[in-house]
């Protein structure tokens, strides 16, 4: 059936609240799934579309192919942004052109290659971790490590100068903005950010070096598989993914571990629970700043959840939600670190399934073991309710996060 709903303004009004900020979603939120599986909604540009909240509609949603990125370039499509983008990616591309590039991609990110670098990213946590101690507390743990590890990580595989790391965050932060910035600014550090890598590559053509830039770029040459610009795009987009998510959860996460004791008193009474831990955080914690970050467009006339999605309509997968659909998970809303079965989509689904969600693992257990075993009694170094966070961005996250602590292991 087609539903004759009047649409509900999204991103909805809770983005502007305590709770909001402090990792709680929005009131509006609450219910929809049960008596409106899809349900309509308005966006600040283009228009009105469809949100899948449901676990089973989101994951029809990014895997069906009847569901097009592509077909929302360059179109005055539903989104908060109020640039239209123009610039095929890896994000906005169908198969078969993004299978091409993604394949490419994965190379560098199987499970066997990330798990070669727990060494060295213990090694850089523990090195974040001393160079904080020494500075002494209170200390602000986004600066000290959030920020730092994963840019870190990802220069040292791009072969990226981590020397240009307050350039490109500035121009990735910025790229990412809903209403922090204009969208001039908003699409002249898109513009930036390409220009940086094109720059890097053509670099790495005169003087290759063994980093992935030059295996980018080795691939065209050898293969004729991608152009220029899909080299460049690529390389811009696997830089910021590459730092800006990880980041922000990392302090999402020690900031929503301090606000639960009872969960953080578990962890640090039994170490073995990080990596569960890790994926209890992913599925409780809503990284993005609104349900569902990338509109799909429908090619043909799709039911579902007893809703006909007509071609050409708009539809959100809100993974946030679907992460905490009844149906799938017991006592959605709570946090969990214990939780046995735990089929979270917080890295997607389908053929758009984060490339880098094995380093993000990495990177998330490493740091959150460390900090559990280091700092015995860290705690916030000021009152819940005064911690900073950023606004009008995409991804939700802590301007600051100030820590203290008494004991320190080795």
């Amino acid at each position: 059936m087609t539903t004759t709903q009047n649409p509900i303004d999204f991103p909805f009004s809770g983005g502007g609240t305590d709770d909001y900020v402090a990792l709680v979603p929005p009131a509006e939120q609450a219910g929809l799934a049960d008596g409106e599986p899809l349900v309509r909604v308005r966006l600040p540009y283009g228009g009105d579309a469809w949100l899948a909240r449901r676990y089973e509609d989101v994951k029809v949603v990014l895997a069906d192919q009847r569901f097009s990125r592509e077909a929302t370039l360059g179109k005055d499509v539903p989104r908060w942004s109020p640039v239209i983008q123009t610039v095929r990616s890896i994000l906005s591309m169908d198969p078969p052109d993004h299978t091409r590039l993604r394949k490419l991609a994965t190379k560098a990110f199987t499970a066997r290659r990330i798990e070669m670098l727990r060494p060295r990213v213990q090694q850089i946590v523990d090195d974040l971790f001393d160079a904080m101690i020494a500075n002494g507390a209170p200390a602000d743990l986004m600066a000290s490590v959030s920020w730092p590890l994963p840019i870190t990580v990802i220069c040292e595989m791009l072969g990226v100068p981590y020397e240009d790391r307050a350039e490109f965050r500035a121009w990735t932060d910025t790229s990412l903005a809903i209403t922090a910035y204009t969208p001039e600014e908003i699409q002249q550090a898109q513009q930036d950010l390409r220009d940086y890598m094109k720059g890097l590559l053509t670099q790495r053509r005169e003087d290759p070096r063994d980093d992935l830039l030059t295996a980018l770029l080795q691939a065209r040459d050898n293969d004729d598989r991608l152009n220029p610009d899909e080299i460049v795009q690529l390389a811009a987009s696997l830089l910021a993914a590459g730092h800006e998510t990880t980041a922000n959860q990392f302090g999402n996460f020690v900031y929503s571990l301090l606000t639960h004791p009872d969960e953080l008193a578990k962890l640090r009474a039994n170490h073995d629970l990080v990596n569960s831990a890790v994926e209890e955080l992913l599925r409780h914690t809503p990284l993005g700043a609104t349900g569902g970050l990338f509109v799909r467009i429908a090619k043909e006339d799709v039911e579902l959840g007893g809703v006909t999605i007509r071609a050409g309509e708009g539809v959100f997968a809100d993974a946030q939600a679907a992460n905490r659909d009844p149906r799938m998970f017991d006592h959605p809303d709570e946090l969990r670190l214990e939780r046995q079965v735990n089929p979270h989509i917080a890295f997607g689904h389908g053929v758009h399934h984060c490339i880098g969600a094995q380093l993000a693992r990495l990177e998330l257990q490493v740091a959150l073991g460390t900090v559990i075993r280091r700092f015995p009694d860290l705690s916030l170094a000021v009152d819940a309710r005064e911690v900073p966070w950023k606004h009008g961005r995409l991804v939700r996250g802590l301007q600051e996060l100030p820590v203290t602590w008494a004991e320190v292991r080795e």
